[in-house]
């Protein structure tokens, strides 16, 4: 089997209200996937984005990005007059100010509406999504009362959930609650007719989750238990990366990281819902830093950067068992690049979730992992880059002459072919079926069986970029 997908975060759609959404603009990109014979869209998290606006630091885990609802749809159905949409603006970078400003003000007037007569789909949604909607948004409700202040700044009776306060708030903040519920109504009603109209056009989605949860979050804030804090929801120690040749202090993420022995006594029953939830939504989930589950790198909390930790043994096959009796087998890719040992390997190994491989990696002088393509083992999901890295060409542009260099040899074509050929190089090396991403990403699952790869031959200008003929002949041989 062949088929091929393009990664496109929401955001990046063109759309008239300064950012991507999922009105019509979403649909006819999945028009565009189905007639170019694309089967997969790949985005980035959806998760409502707090300071810095990082889709990988989310208010919930759980939650979609309000940015992202479409005010025309809410037009289209009465929650939203004519007038109240707004004028249509050029597409452009995006002005987080701006909507951080704007949205709250016209979802408002939407949710009123909603609220004023609640509709049998909304009871039904507040019903079926109990589990994590109530504690979000009164987390939303009460951090909004605190002037968006952090968690970790909240006065200690709301930040640490005493009765009394949790009560109070309650009741004081009932209205502020039922808008944050009714958001989240619009965003997942939207988002699911998008699926299913993606669905029903051959197109799959796959979803991207963060491994961590963010320390400003309902996540923490109504499961303190899971994570590593003092008992007064203070972090003890956090996540990151340890120093690398990319960054000589290392990564310094300041997520709070997961009690382990306290998961595994509850059966990871937290993390199989989230994982219920996201393959709820997705077709495919890739779980960021998957390695982090076989062991984790620990900083102490305070630390200015991630040179003083030190690496942590997680829960292993403990946590990959508990997810397969979850969710049965396939719709995963576990991110599993960076420091790999052979533990991590084993652990991938158990289930049979396919890893990532990037092949702007395989020529960084600086990377110390082999990740020239004709070592990627089977069961390998291939891109040129990912969302931290710069588009291939940028990285031809960029890069050190000596890397640039050495990748036009393995490749056997001029500097200037260099980006095509990265792109199309991957079923040269073996036979593999192949899923070609035309934004300069390459899905790639090597088969059971590997014959010899055909020999391409070099043409006049040197150039070995692969043609359609022998992309097709190296996917079905």
């Amino acid at each position: 089997m062949r088929a091929s997908g393009i990664l496109m975060p929401v955001f990046s759609l063109p759309g008239p209200f300064g950012i991507g959404t999922l009105g019509k603009e979403a649909f006819a990109f999945v028009d565009f996937l189905a007639e170019a014979k694309q089967t997969y869209w790949q985005i980035l998290p959806i998760g409502p984005t707090g300071y810095g606006d990082s889709p990988y630091q989310s208010f919930s885990a759980f939650a979609g990005n309000p940015y992202f609802i479409d005010y025309r749809l809410l037009a289209d159905v009465g929650l939203l007059t004519a007038d109240e949409v707004p004028a249509v603006r050029p597409v452009g970078p995006i002005d987080y100010g701006a909507l951080y400003n704007e949205r709250p003000v016209i979802l408002k007037k939407a949710a009123d509406r909603l609220l004023a007569a609640p509709s049998p789909a909304y009871e039904a949604f507040c019903e079926a999504q109990s589990f994590w909607l109530e504690d979000y948004a009164l987390f939303m409700a009460v951090k909004a009362e605190q002037g968006q202040a952090g968690l970790a700044d909240w006065p200690d009776d709301l930040r640490c959930r005493k009765p009394e306060a949790i009560a109070a708030a309650k009741q004081r903040l009932a209205g502020a609650v039922d808008y944050y519920k009714a958001v989240q109504f619009f965003f997942y009603t939207q988002w699911n007719a998008l699926k299913a109209y993606a669905n029903g056009k051959g197109v799959r989605l796959v979803g991207d989750i963060p491994i961590y949860v963010s320390p400003d979050s309902s996540d923490l804030w109504t499961h303190p238990e899971l994570f590593q804090t003092d008992g007064e929801m203070h972090l003890t120690q956090v996540a990151g990366c340890p120093p690398d040749a990319f960054a000589a202090d290392g990564q310094l993420w300041g997520n709070p990281l997961y009690d382990w022995p306290t998961h595994k006594a509850t059966g990871f029953a937290w993390w199989k819902r989230r994982m219920q939830h996201a393959t709820s939504i997705y077709d495919v989930v890739r779980i960021d830093h998957f390695r982090g589950f076989e062991s984790y790198y620990s900083i102490p909390a305070g630390n200015k950067t991630a040179a003083g930790g030190h690496w942590e043994k997680g829960p292993d096959r403990d946590f990959i068992h508990a997810m397969h009796e979850a969710l049965g087998e396939g719709g995963i890719i576990a991110e599993d690049l960076g420091y790999l040992t052979l533990e991590v390997k084993a652990m991938l190994a158990e289930r049979g979730y396919p890893g990532m491989k990037i092949m702007q990696f395989a020529f960084d002088s600086r990377e110390s992992g082999n990740y020239l393509p004709h070592t990627y083992p089977r069961n390998s999901v291939v891109y040129t880059g990912t969302h931290d890295n710069v588009t291939t060409e940028g990285w031809r542009t960029n890069a050190s002459p000596e890397d640039v260099a050495y990748a036009c040899r393995y490749l056997r074509c001029k500097p200037e072919d260099l980006t095509e050929s990265m792109i199309c190089a991957l079923p040269v090396c073996r036979t593999w079926r192949s899923f070609r991403w035309p934004t300069g990403c390459i899905w790639a699952v090597r088969p059971a069986s590997t014959p010899p790869a055909p020999r391409v031959p070099t043409g006049s200008g040197g150039s070995a970029a692969l043609c359609p003929a022998a992309l097709q002949h190296t996917s079905h041989s």
